[in-house]
């Protein structure tokens, strides 16, 4: 056709592919990079041959993948490390260690050679930062420990690989250097980089701050330059013989210390989103149907170690830290999936020449099972968890110190028992202790609770999505349990929970809504806090007193329905 035959009207009929296919994606639950990848094959070669492969698809993919990379490096998080103490570094480095051990063991099994191995088992051990964040996000749940957990885990997998694509990009100018050693070229890029480290460091303390200081005057221009420095940094990089991806993460590791880094990164997701559908396109090109009969056993085997050996090693070593049953399948089952960075790593190593695009295929097509399968993983985690749960027992030490054993030595038979430190939770809280009532409060974010027992109030870890829940609680001697979380699912879930347990106190439940609060009522709560309507009244209270007593009312005013 002629309309496919130039680059803009490819570009287009490309796009409109993948709007379809991530139309599907949304009604099927599952995140769009599937349905990018998805595209890219039916795109490609094997299917429609709409030269999935030309120039300007492969720029904007490597412009997708400099912006994904400056963006973590700007959001690299390390105070969720020191939240969660030296686990998250010890999980991290030794599920990425075991995870690749595995792996590379199961490569001669099936056919691989020895580099293909190595490739395949680093490959398996990264999981999806993008999926990750917005399924736990969208469940919120990015706040409580296994959403915690897997986040450190997965800062650790982001440092990791940074530290493959450094190596990688030093064995290719290596190979390509004639003449040149391996050991030579790593010394030259250790020299390079700590040069560049040290200019960088002197830009950040001297330059970086005064620039966007001036740069913010303009919301615009602020995110062009940000855009301008990632890129910029990528190919200053790959000139010094490090590589694009290593140039546009320190790019962004040098803004994160700037006050601009919320408003830069929030900007820059959508244009990361859009640059990356042309990466994933490319990579699903590269997944031939007429090899896929040869690729689909390998690809099947590695899918299923990634979807339970890698859970099963995650618990083993959550369970060993002293974490309870729940949290530690909840963060193996997080973790359940290859990265995108995975596919990022076996893309250089093609193009470096350590593997063949066959590798990089079977690589591909198990990012695309491992990614849809885990999905519903993550969403359904509770309703897996359940006739698992005799069985998980064995990844459980006996004494859970990092969560039963965080309670303070607090008064046990406290008359309160509050689910919730938030904002509206930790009010309550510290107003019924104001006024003598013996308050046991429990969260599912460490940060939250360490604040709340840190001032020697009672209280412990809890999830409310754990079956075993209730079982951890002082529930003999409490009058009333307060659920302060406003989502009907949570104050059901605990509803039913203290039902199942036999508690004949009074449940207290927090509602967005009447709607909500009639279904609560009915269901067999005895009070139902509605805060922004009792928030409404409170400040109409205090607006009143402000402004003094109303004019007289009109026979015509209208008048309050409710």
């Amino acid at each position: 056709m002629e309309f496919l035959a130039e680059g803009f009207g490819r570009v287009a009929a490309m796009l409109g592919l993948v709007s379809v296919l991530g139309a599907i994606a949304l009604l099927l639950r599952q995140p769009l990079v599937v349905a990018f990848l998805v595209a890219g094959v039916l795109a490609g070669p094997s299917v429609l041959g709409w030269s999935i492969d030309a120039e300007e698809v492969e720029l904007l993919g490597e412009l997708g993948i400099a912006i994904l990379l400056f963006l973590v490096g700007l959001r690299l998080d390390v105070s969720v490390i020191r939240t969660m103490g030296p686990i998250a570094l010890i999980c991290g480095f030794t599920q990425v260690v075991i995870t690749t051990v595995l792996g590379f063991a199961l490569g001669p099994l099936l056919g691989l050679n020895t580099t293909a191995s190595i490739y395949v088992g680093v490959a398996l051990a990264f999981s999806s930062t993008i999926i990750i964040v917005k399924l736990l996000s969208d469940r919120r749940e990015l706040s409580s420990l296994h959403g915690q957990l897997a986040v450190g885990v997965l800062i650790v997998q982001d440092i990791v690989v940074i530290a493959v694509l450094i190596v990688l990009a030093t064995l290719g100018n290596a190979a390509g250097d004639e003449g040149g050693s391996i050991a030579w070229s790593m010394v030259r890029t250790a020299g390079v980089a700590i040069v560049a480290a040290a200019i960088l460091a002197a830009a950040m303390r001297y330059a970086i701050p005064f620039v966007t200081r001036h740069l913010a005057k303009s919301t615009e221009l602020l995110l062009l330059a940000a855009i301008a420095w990632a890129v910029g940094l990528a190919a200053g990089a790959k000139a010094l013989g490090l590589s694009n991806e290593v140039g546009a993460f320190v790019a962004g590791v040098s803004l994160a210390s700037t006050p601009f880094r919320e408003a830069i990164g929030n900007r820059l997701v959508p244009l990361r989103d859009f640059m990356l559908v042309f990466f994933f396109l490319d990579l699903g090109a590269g997944l031939k149907l007429d090899s896929l009969g040869e690729q689909i056993v390998p690809a099947i085997v590695l899918s299923a170690f990634v979807l339970i050996g890698k859970p099963l090693t995650v618990m083993v070593i959550v369970g060993l830290a002293g974490y309870r049953k729940h949290t530690s399948f909840s963060t193996g089952v997080t973790l359940g999936q290859i990265s995108e960075f995975s596919l990022i790593m076996a893309a250089l190593g093609v193009t470096i020449g350590h593997i063949e695009e066959g590798t990089l295929a079977l690589i591909t097509l198990v990012a695309i099972i491992t990614i849809a399968a885990s999905t519903y993983g993550i969403v359904n985690i509770r309703t897996l968890y359940e006739p698992l749960r005799g069985v998980l027992g064995i990844f459980e030490r006996p004494s859970s110190i990092r969560e039963i054993g965080s309670a303070t030595t607090a008064p046990m038979s406290p008359q309160v028992i509050l689910v919730g430190l938030g904002r509206y939770g930790g009010r309550i809280g510290r107003q019924l202790i104001a006024r003598g009532f013996e308050v046991f409060a429990v969260d599912f974010d460490p940060k939250a609770l360490r604040d709340w027992l840190d001032h020697g109030r009672a209280g412990q870890y809890g999830d409310i999505t754990d079956p075993e829940f209730c079982s951890t609680l002082p529930l003999h001697d409490a009058k009333v349990v307060v659920c302060s979380a406003p989502e009907l699912r949570t104050n059901m879930a605990l509803l039913d929970a203290l039902k199942t347990a036999g508690y004949e106190g009074t449940f207290v439940a927090t509602a967005h809504n009447r709607r909500e609060a009639r279904t609560l009522r009915r269901s067999g709560a005895g009070l139902v806090l509605e805060p922004f309507a009792n928030a409404a009244h409170e400040a109409a209270d205090k607006l009143e007193a402000l402004a003094g007593p109303p004019p007289e009312a009109s026979s015509d005013a209208p008048t309050d329905a409710t």
